[in-house]
């Protein structure tokens, strides 16, 4: 009796933990107004902009610093400016900035949430024109105005809860369960904050002025780097770079003037 006592204390609190972070996530809906979708978001964007900027210096650090030649990185910031201030990024009030990373080998670019930008010189050294890199910043900025570093944050704080809340009214292995149906639905996230970026890019690179095709060469570049030997897109945040392309050319049909 005094286990079974035990055991329906525990589902009860296990219960509590998962409801208390499903009502918290539920009720941090909101509609982006550069997407038009909702969204999960629990922090404001002058916490995404701290976070981004005390992140910055430790995320450069990482790929071996800045890269010294100030003629690539005024290009970076031209270009990244260009996109800004003739798009709806502009209007975001993010203080973007742009970093050309020291980083020779892996090819790379990636947003802090805020507006931090950064491209490794091993992706730069490979783009063939200004477009392509336009491309790129383009999607970085997808990210950062598509808020997805807020919204994977509150997806993860509701799927901690919920393992929480499991941990605590089951046994390890009915976790251990939970946890890699989580793995699976946060990476599924992933790929749509990918394939968005891809088609916010498209429409800042129309908006600027870029030749938006040029992003249909960056993915060239990418699955080229990946070579044959790349995760299979259902084990990967990222979706198969042909399946971007397919839908590069839809945002491009739906942009393209």
């Amino acid at each position: 009796m005094r286990n079974r006592g035990g055991l329906k204390i525990r589902l009860l609190i296990g219960a509590a933990i998962a409801l208390f972070a499903l009502v918290k996530y539920c009720s941090s809906a909101e509609v982006n107004p550069y997407t038009g979708k909702k969204q999960h978001i629990s922090i404001s964007p002058k916490q995404e902009i701290a976070i981004g900027l005390s992140s910055a210096p430790q995320m450069a650090q990482q790929h071996g610093g800045l890269y010294p030649n100030q003629q690539y990185q005024d290009l970076v910031d031209q270009i990244g400016k260009k996109l800004v201030d003739n798009s709806i990024a502009k209007e975001s009030g993010y203080p973007f900035e742009f970093h050309l990373l020291r980083d020779e080998r892996a090819i790379n670019a990636f947003a802090l949430p805020g507006g931090q930008v950064f491209i490794t010189y091993a992706l730069f050294s490979k783009l063939k024109n200004e477009d392509q890199l336009a491309g790129v910043l383009g999607h970085e900025i997808g990210h950062v105005i598509g808020r997805h570093s807020a919204a994977r944050m509150a997806k993860q704080d509701l799927t901690q809860g919920l393992l929480s809340g499991v941990s605590v009214g089951f046994d390890p292995s009915t976790a251990q369960g939970a946890a890699a149906i989580a793995n699976v639905v946060n990476m599924k996230y992933g790929r749509g904050d990918e394939l968005e970026s891809d088609e916010l890019g498209v429409k800042l690179m129309v908006d600027a002025g870029y030749n938006p095709e040029s992003l249909i060469g960056v993915m060239q570049i990418l699955k080229a780097a990946a070579g044959p030997n790349r995760v299979p897109e259902f084990q990967s945040t990222h979706p198969d770079p042909e399946n971007r392309i397919e839908k590069i050319k839809e945002a491009i049909r739906k942009y393209r003037k």
